[in-house]
Order: C-alpha cells, then sequence, then structure tokens
C-alpha cells in the first residue's frame, strides 16, 4: 500500500462522519482575504484567486484528492455548479503539498476525473483552511457578495443543502 492509499483510508474513516455547521466571521475584510494560485484545469487558469471573490458570492470547497468523501462532494457540487455558476464564484482548494510523488498533473487528473469545472487552487500552507477553521475535509464555506461567510458545512453536504444555501444568496 503506498502513502496515498493510507492516507485515502484514513481519511475514509475519520472525516465521513461529524456533518455539522459551524458559525464562523470574516473574510469580508482585505485582510482576511486569502489569495490561492490556480491551476490550468477545465474551468480553471493558471495564476492566482482571492477567496472570497470581490463583489460576488463565493462557494469554496476545500479538498484533497487522497479524500475520499471529497469525491462524494464532488458529485453534488457538479449539478449545483450548473445551476449556480454564474451567479456563484466557486472555488475548489486542496492544501496538498507537491512533492513525494504529487505534482500539479495529479490534481489536474483528479479534477478531470471528478468533473471539476470551476477554478481549482492551491494553498500548501493552509492559510485557507485556517482563515474559516476548517478542521478536516470536505469542508465548505459560503461567503455572501460583502465577503461574510454565512454558511460552513464540514463533511460531505448534499446537493439539496447546498441548492438551500445558495439559494439563500443570491
Amino acid at each position: 500500500m503506498n502513502r496515498r492509499q493510507v492516507l485515502a483510508a484514513l481519511g475514509g474513516l475519520t472525516l465521513t462522519g461529524g456533518a455539522g455547521y459551524v458559525a464562523v466571521t470574516g473574510l469580508g475584510g482585505e485582510r482576511d482575504a486569502v489569495t490561492v494560485d490556480t491551476l490550468d484545469a477545465p474551468g480553471s487558469a493558471a495564476g492566482s484567486q482571492r477567496i472570497p471573490a470581490p463583489g460576488r458570492p463565493t462557494l469554496v470547497d476545500l479538498f484533497a484528492t487522497w479524500c475520499v468523501p471529497c469525491e462524494a462532494q464532488m458529485r453534488s457540487l457538479v449539478p449545483v455548479y450548473e445551476s449556480f455558476g454564474d451567479r456563484v464564484a466557486f472555488v475548489s482548494v486542496t492544501n496538498e503539498r507537491f512533492g513525494g510523488g504529487l505534482d500539479a498533473e495529479d490534481i489536474r487528473q483528479w479534477w478531470v476525473d471528478h468533473d471539476g469545472r470551476w477554478t481549482v487552487g492551491h494553498d500548501p500552507e493552509s492559510r485557507l483552511m485556517s482563515e474559516l477553521g476548517a478542521g478536516g475535509l470536505p469542508f465548505l464555506a459560503l461567503a455572501d457578495a460583502s465577503g461574510e461567510v454565512v454558511w460552513t458545512h464540514r463533511g460531505v453536504a448534499s446537493e439539496s443543502q447546498l441548492r438551500e444555501a445558495l439559494g439563500a444568496v443570491v
């Protein structure tokens, strides 16, 4: 068993339970905004992305390629993106560090394999995860157009939960 398989197994055991909602403030001010590097992948261009996106509701999905529940989260995110992607900025961000057999191409391939169609970012210092107070993956945060985080979810959110949260900000 290689390192990624071990991490996936551990992630599947520890990250699937305990979906919850957490009140989070912030990311609204310039000081609280986090900028992540973005990758060239379907729906995403190499460069950088400020989170939250200025003047636009922003859904942030924190994920990892070794995270089995993150795959399930993508199955909920894709149809929601199809409905809301023109009104809400979607950004998925991994904090995985490159090296030891993982590189940007691995992230791109995971993105293709899971039908990602929006911005995918890389934050190896985990600034965004820290700023949002995310204690595990997957983790979702929704900021309104002013940048205030109005909804968070730890664990896999259903399509209906995502639609309800997004419907409240658009």
